[in-house]
Parts: C-alpha cells; structure tokens; sequence
C-alpha cells in the first residue's frame, strides 16, 4: 500500500464511526432512506441483477438495492466501512457480500455486474477516467453504471480537511454534471442526468451547491 493510500485508509476508517450520522448516509430517516429507495428503483434494472456497491461505506445504499431484490457485492477502501456494512446487514437479516479493496481496481475477479454504482467517489480518485473505464469493463452487455456525484461546498466529512495533497486530485472537490457526461461518454452507449440538489428529502436539508446522478447503458 503506497502513503496516500494508507493516509486515505486512515482518513475514512477514522470516518466510519460518526458515516452514519449524516442524513444521506445514515438514511435513519424515514423520508431520507424512502426518497433514496425511489430513486434507485427508478436507476436499476426492473429484474434483480447482481450490483457492484463501488465505495460502498457503511452499506447504507447497499441495503436498499438488497431490499430491492438485488444482489449486492460492496467494495470499500476502509476496513472499519466494511466491518459496519456486513454488521448493518446481519442485523436487518439481508444477503450481501462485502470486500476491502480500491475503487480503482474492485477485488471482484472475472464476475460481471447487471449494475455498477458509486456515489460521492470520483473526486478522491488519483485517475478518475481510468477509474470509469475500469467500472464499465465489470458490467454485463445491457449493463448499467449509475454516478451519483456534484460539485461540493467542501471535501472531506463534516468539514475535516481531506488527506495532505487532495488538492492535486484531477477532480478534487466534485465534478459539474456536464464534465462528467462527457469523460463517460465515449464508453457508453447512452445517459442522462438527473439534478438531485432540488430534493431536500435526499440531504435532510435544502443543498446549495450542484448534486445529480449520472445514469448510463453499456
């Protein structure tokens, strides 16, 4: 494991503890997780696939899809992320898989996914369009990879600055729905974009700042 990775490790396992506690992570309030539920049955294929969770946390949207009928395989860079994803499912009673791994390279071998899905993630990538093209390669013919991403107010959690160097990520601090249309575009056969900032129910709040999904066929 290089330095940055072990500081990032660090950085979200020293996270996982108080993940939760945000509205849109947690998803402990009714409205929040229905809200979240909603969309996510409108973004997934209609049948039951096999769903990669890319940056997975603590298995808050992971839980949904599995509620939803689908297979989840969950990927998360943080051991204690993982640790309360598998413990999240155990107690709701759902079936899930969950590895330690890096989004950049999920540890999920030859498997193809109906779904891939990756919320808030891209800008903690040191090469997110290869991060893109990787993610692509793991669905299935017909599959469907679903960003949930924006532009934020502030990186890192609760306003803790992220690791030393973030700075120098290629998209630190978010990402406008417009570029990132057109970094997926030429490895997709279609998208659209839905603007998420306007739904307070998703935040726990109203949101000032730019937040959507990205939503593509393969």
């Amino acid at each position: 494991m290089t330095d940055r990775a072990a500081l990032i490790t660090a950085y979200w396992d020293a996270a996982a503890a108080a993940f939760d506690d945000e509205p849109d992570h947690g998803l402990r309030a009714d409205d929040t997780r229905a809200a979240w539920a909603r969309l996510l049955r409108s973004w997934m294929p209609a049948d039951p696939v096999d769903v990669l969770d890319i940056s997975c946390g603590t298995g808050s949207m992971s839980s949904l899809l599995a509620e939803a009928g689908h297979r989840v395989t969950g990927v998360d860079l943080a051991p204690r992320m993982v640790e309360q994803a598998r413990a999240k499912f155990s107690t709701a009673g759902l079936e899930g898989r969950f590895l330690v791994g890096d989004a950049m390279m999920p540890p999920t071998g030859e498997q193809r996914f109906g779904a891939v899905l990756s919320r808030h993630l891209v800008w903690t990538l040191p090469d997110p369009e290869a991060a893109l093209r990787e993610w692509v390669s793991r669905l299935s013919p017909g599959g469907r990879l679903v960003l949930v991403e924006g532009r934020w107010r502030e990186a890192g959690q609760s306003g803790v600055p992220y690791v030393a160097g973030a700075e120098s990520l290629p998209w630190n601090g978010g990402i406008s729905a417009r570029d990132l249309a057109a970094a997926v575009r030429c490895f997709v056969s279609g998208l659209r974009v839905e603007p998420l900032s306007g739904n307070p129910n998703l935040w726990g709040g109203p949101v000032d700042d730019e937040r959507y999904a990205l939503i593509a066929d393969v």
